[in-house]
């Protein structure tokens, strides 16, 4: 059993966070083993996994990592404004990374793949965003188009400004994702209505919305799986 402030240097060299990186890949390591080999040391008395997980605990995971201030960060005991740079590059780093497309368009053929396209920096948000995710004809994603901030119903978004961008980028189809600031995914009666309506206005213009998708920190929902007689 681990005991309270021992040192990574302590633990067994093949399971030290950065030489099972090396051997094994950074996938296997948990949060707090990544964040620890960005900290790269601890303090008297706390290592630096220790620190990771007390970053964790305090701000309530990664998507309250990503919306810590620096300030806030730098509070924390252990880590400091150089450490909290570290984060605060790495967080940054991974925001870019997920708008990168690669020649090859990722294909979105199910709930989960909207949701990893967005989920890293939508699951993050403090207020509701809505976004359209535009599709060509073989269900590849093209581009994202970010379009309201603030609370959502079918009185206010407007079925023009979403369609807008599809047809001027000639998409074939369409996917409305939105967060859930508060975690939970479950769509409310004004997301389904919303959803009914831009259903109706893609048929009238032969854009079909494929799904609406809500990202929650506490996982995502899709609309059609839970209403599918909408469609």
């Amino acid at each position: 059993m681990i005991k309270e402030g021992y040192r990574i240097k302590d633990i067994e060299a093949s399971q030290r966070p950065r030489e099972r990186l090396e051997k094994q890949g950074a996938h296997v390591l948990n949060d707090a083993e990544l964040i620890a080999i960005l900290l790269r040391t601890g303090i008297r008395g706390s290592s630096a996994i220790e620190i990771a997980q007390r970053l964790l605990i305090n701000f309530k995971g990664l998507s309250g990592l990503q919306l810590a201030s620096f300030s806030e960060l730098c509070k924390v005991e252990g880590v400091g404004k150089a450490k909290t740079a570290q984060i605060k590059a790495a967080i940054e780093l991974g925001l870019r990374l997920s708008k990168y497309t690669p020649e090859e368009k990722p294909l979105l053929s199910s709930p989960q793949d909207v949701a990893n396209q967005v989920q890293y920096k939508m699951a993050g948000l403090e207020q509701e965003e809505l976004w359209v995710l535009l599709l060509d004809s073989r269900n590849r994603h093209m581009r994202t188009i970010q379009l309201y901030r603030g609370s959502l119903n079918s009185s206010s978004v407007r079925p023009a400004e979403i369609f807008k961008d599809a047809i001027r980028h000639n998409a074939a189809s369409l996917i409305i994702v939105h967060n859930h600031p508060s975690g939970d995914p479950s769509p409310s009666p004004e997301d389904v209505n919303l959803t009914r309506m831009l259903i109706e206005a893609g048929e009238l213009l032969e854009l079909p919305v494929l799904d609406h998708v809500i990202i929650g920190s506490r996982g995502t929902a899709s609309i059609k799986a839970l209403h599918p007689g909408l469609w």
